[in-house]
């Protein structure tokens, strides 16, 4: 049930964001054991000016064209696989669209499934059909 807000300067072309979301979700189908029908991405273009990175900041150096990941997750996750998945997500995107790893920002936040609704006021995770 991964939720994820991709957000990138404005200006890609549609191709690149198809990419850019099939090699994000090829990832999470891979490493973080999401079956293929769960695809929940909501991607944000921003205006230059309104997406500040730090070219140096514990990595890098980034340039303007840097994308971030903010993946809201319900079932935790260890270590090992939240590695994983940050090495095949940068591998899938240097491949598709042609993202530089230097260029890829990540973060997974869990949540317990009583604050995810999917539809209808249910809480699908705790009461499922």
């Amino acid at each position: 049930m991964p939720f994820t807000r991709i957000t990138l300067l404005r200006g890609k072309s549609p191709n690149f964001l198809e990419a850019l979301s099939e090699s994000f979700h090829r990832a999470m189908v891979e490493t973080f054991d999401v079956p293929p029908t769960d695809r929940f991405q909501f991607i944000h273009q921003l205006e230059p000016g309104e997406m500040i990175c730090d070219p140096h900041y514990l990595g890098g150096p980034r340039s303007e064209d840097c994308v971030f990941f903010d993946i809201t997750i319900g079932k935790p996750r260890s270590v090992e696989v939240k590695k994983a998945f940050y090495r095949r997500l940068v591998e899938h995107l240097a491949e598709k669209p042609g993202i530089r790893p230097e260029d890829v920002i990540i973060v997974v936040t869990a949540t317990p499934p009583e604050n995810i609704s999917f539809s209808n006021g249910v809480t699908q995770m705790l009461e499922p059909a």
